[in-house]
């Protein structure tokens, strides 16, 4: 028999010592208020305002104790409602003694709340405690006042009682809405174990989305817990203990954490606890079983709570990997004064062997569903890619999907382009953040270089071939783009057949970040991501063939009229004006006869620069045809057109055009319509804008021509012609 002696360390002390703070404050503070104290603001002194602060530590201590034990799964038992309501009434009563009787109604609406959140014996509890001091305060001061009290306990009882009634019974219909639930969905997995042969019934798993192969594995897992859960029952029956548990080491082997246990206490330490500490530390110390008994109670007893019940004799066992690396420990206690035989240390070592046994077991089912996660992440990036319509929700998907796939920390997407004979390289979009910032690095662009984007593209093949021990003075984009932090990083061709059209910058600050499966995931994402590109390319590339005029690169008449219906539905809807200008060259005939057709092409060219410039950017400008133009101005009256419509006019009479022939000079005729002013219709503006073009033609050309100048002159000449 091996004997373990160990005092309590400072730790646990200073823990027992803190988990008294609540109820030493709430008591403090209910012993002043009945002596007395707290007769308002004007006599607060300093011992006052330090309890009020003790009071406040001791409703925090409670408050987090109550969230840690709920984190981890824990019973919260009834002094920890005690505490915490105790705090809070005493806190209610300190505002209702500085504030005066009239905020009393404070304290009820406090235990309405306690009597319906709390368990029953503990919102009762509290309850009859908020009475009692009541009674101290109100009957027991200088001047007995029995009728405040009365009142005060009637509608203490009242608001409780309405409260806590209400809160049941709408309880009361969601269990019993959660249990027809969750009946019907242990009916439907029964059936699917039935099916499987595998599981036994009442599992609450559910398989959908796994193959056969991988339902299988989860069943077996099921049946060697379920194993593991009857070899800990068989533990307590045939060695007669008070709990039989399994503790396991956390990652960083300085923990115990509960794995499963059978006990007749709620005590069992749930939360982590120092796996160096008490008898249990011995044991992972020693990697050998432990037998222990004492009459007086064992000390050095870790595994259970403060208050935990008194152990006369206790067995441990280590849990032990082939490997030699010790995993947890399985505890066995009895409160009888009954030492351990030989033999129950034997079936406990037995009993260990299948716990760790199904440990290995949810380790491989772990790796078989990251597996499947990332196999599932890597069809959806598919997916995600095949739907994207347009280049940059190409990039958004496939910066997304990577990502997600390898839990990267910086990732960029870069394409390449021909500029004047010389390759350019862009970031079009990035996720993470460098040393410049993620604004300063998306959209910038930079020439060709010995980088490793600039290689990738060169040579068509990932980098780095291998890890790289000096990242953070590598060049990845140029010498003038730092990227820091990064422990491990990987760039991708984007290849479509034989063209590359730029790169897939995946970075990490984990060293190991890459694993082969997931390195080959992302090349064919990829490759996925560059075809998805070039059809998102050739998509626009065609939708703005089909839009623009090929000569000019405006719009074409088609897609004037399609945007001129919507300008003008806008107007309409939100009342506002909008302006027509029709433009034509004038001689634009003698241009084509005198110079040639490619002159001709050079002007159109020209006065299609010129009037995209001079246009506003909510402007639609479109070749109307020929040597006509037009322009949609929404929001604009007849003014404001013709103000924009003279600037285009001049610059065109301004420009000279350089040709075989020596300069070339030409005007514009300008023609002005708005709407609702001249018409309600896109037809009838546009014919009046024609009119109006006509009319600038007919008297002179190079000029621009409302409806109002137009009327004006029609107006003139027919008094001419009358005179």
């Amino acid at each position: 028999m091996t004997s373990l002696t160990e005092f309590p360390s400072p730790g646990r002390l200073l823990r027992h010592a803190v988990r008294t703070i609540p109820a030493v404050a709430a008591l403090a503070t209910f012993i002043h208020l009945a002596r007395g104290g707290f007769r308002g603001l004007h006599t607060l002194d300093w011992p006052e305002a330090a309890l009020v602060g003790f009071l406040l530590v001791g409703i925090g201590v409670a408050a987090w104790r109550r969230a840690m034990r709920g984190a981890v799964g824990a019973v919260i038992d009834l002094r920890d409602d005690l505490e915490l309501g105790g705090g809070l009434i005493a806190a209610a009563f300190i505002v209702v003694a500085i504030g005066g009787g009239e905020l009393f109604p404070i304290v009820y609406l406090l235990m309405a709340f306690l009597v319906a959140f709390l368990p029953r014996n503990a919102g009762l509890t509290l309850l009859g405690v908020a009475l009692v001091f009541d009674a101290l305060v109100t009957l027991g001061g200088p001047v007995p006042n029995g009728a405040s009290f009365l009142t005060h306990a009637a509608f203490l009882a009242l608001f409780s009682g309405l409260y806590h009634l209400v809160l049941a019974t709408r309880m009361a219909a969601a269990r019993r809405a959660e249990s027809d639930a969750v009946q019907k969905r242990i009916r439907e997995v029964e059936e699917r174990a039935r099916t499987f042969r595998l599981v036994s019934s009442g599992t609450q798993d559910s398989f959908s989305g796994m193959s056969s192969d991988e339902k299988w594995l989860v069943a077996s897992v099921k049946e060697v817990e379920g194993a593991v859960q009857a070899a800990l029952e068989i533990a307590e029956t045939g060695l007669r203990t008070y709990t039989c548990a399994a503790f396991l080491l956390t990652s960083d082997d300085r923990s115990l954490k509960l794995y499963d246990c059978r006990s007749g206490s709620e005590r069992v330490q749930r939360e982590r606890f120092n796996a160096g500490e008490g008898i249990i530390g011995g044991v992972l110390k020693r990697r050998a079983p432990v037998r222990m008994n004492s009459p007086q109670g064992l000390k050095g007893v870790t595994h259970y709570e403060s208050g935990g019940p008194a152990v006369s004799a206790l067995l441990a066992v280590p849990i032990i990997e082939g490997s030699g690396l010790v995993r947890g420990v399985l505890v066995a206690d009895r409160l009888a004064n009954e030492p351990f035989s030989d033999q129950d240390e034997k079936l406990l070592s037995i009993i260990a062997g299948e716990v760790l046994r199904s440990i290995e077991v949810e380790r491989v089912m772990s790796y078989i569903r990251k597996t499947r996660d990332e196999k599932d992440r890597f069809f959806r990036a598919i997916e995600e890619l095949n739907r994207a319509g347009s280049p940059d929700q190409v990039f958004v998907a496939v910066l997304e999907s990577v990502r997600h796939l390898a839990g990267l920390d910086f990732c960029a997407v870069t394409l390449v382009s021909e500029v004047e004979g010389k390759r350019m390289h862009r970031v079009v979009r990035m996720t993470g953040v460098t040393s410049q910032g993620s604004k300063a690095l998306e959209g910038q662009t930079f020439a060709d270089n010995n980088g490793l984007v600039a290689n990738v593209v060169r040579y068509g093949a990932p980098l780095p071939g291998r890890d790289i021990k000096a990242m953070d003075r590598q060049i990845i984009f140029d010498d003038e783009t730092q990227i820091r932090g990064l422990g491990a990083l990987k760039i991708f061709p984007l290849t479509a057949g034989d063209r590359i059209l730029g790169t897939l910058v995946a970075g990490s600050r984990k060293k190991a970040a890459f694993e082969q499966d997931v390195l080959r995931m992302i090349e064919v994402i990829a490759i996925q991501a560059a075809q998805a590109v070039l059809r998102a390319q050739l998509y626009e590339q065609m939708e703005r063939m089909a839009t623009t005029d090929g000569l000019t690169g405006l719009f074409n008449h088609r897609t004037f009229q399609a945007k001129a219906d919507e300008i003008l539905a806008q107007a309409r809807r939100y009342q506002r004006k909008c302006s027509v200008i029709l433009t034509d060259v004038d001689h634009f005939k003698s241009v084509n006869d005198t110079y040639g057709h490619p002159t001709g092409d050079q002007v159109l060219k020209g006065v299609a620069r010129i009037i995209k410039s001079l246009a506003r950017d909510t402007d639609v400008v479109a070749r109307y045809g020929g040597e006509e133009f037009v322009i949609v101005m929404p929001e604009t009256d007849s003014k404001g057109a013709f103000t924009i419509s003279e600037r285009i006019r001049e610059a065109v009479k301004a420009e000279t055009f350089q040709t075989e022939m020596g300069p070339l000079k030409i005007t514009m005729s300008l023609g002005i319509a708005t709407f609702p002013d001249h018409g309600m219709e896109k037809q009838q503006l546009i014919d009046l804008a024609d009119q109006c073009l006509y009319h600038s033609k007919r008297n002179g050309r190079n000029q621009s021509v409302t409806v109002e100048k137009m009327q004006g002159g029609r107006k003139l000449q027919a008094a001419a012609e009358a005179s």
